[in-house]
């Protein structure tokens, strides 16, 4: 790889990498649970937080984000493991990560489930 494609593959990152934590702020606006799920990732979180404030000035929705994004982390932990499984038993990258995905998806549909059960409200 070139210098040129290897600047560019790092600019792509940075640019790609910032349109996510951009979008977390705004879906953040609209609902803090879904902003949770997909800010789960500390670094991204400690953004999303960030940026929420500083658009909203409002710790009452940088506080729902928080809750939120605690409440995700449980159930986000299956994604890990599960890849971390596959990939050790030596199943091909794409398909670890496609049954991670879809693992960690049903996890979280129990959890929001048992969640619900147990009365805790989700905003």
């Amino acid at each position: 790889m070139s210098n040129y494609q290897r600047a560019m593959y790092t600019i792509f990152k940075i640019l790609f990498t910032a349109m996510i934590i951009v979008g977390i702020s705004e879906i953040a606006k609209r609902s803090t649970l879904i902003a949770g799920i997909v800010a789960s990732i500390p670094l991204t979180s400690l953004l999303a937080l960030t940026w929420l404030y500083f658009d909203t000035q409002s710790s009452s929705t940088v506080m729902d984000l928080s809750r939120n994004i605690l409440l995700m982390i449980p159930p986000s932990l299956t994604f890990f493991i599960a890849l971390y499984s596959l990939l050790g038993w030596n199943t091909a990258f794409t398909l670890s990560l496609l049954i991670s995905i879809v693992l960690t998806a049903v996890v979280y549909w129990i959890y929001f489930y048992i969640l619900n059960f147990f009365g805790v409200n989700l905003k």
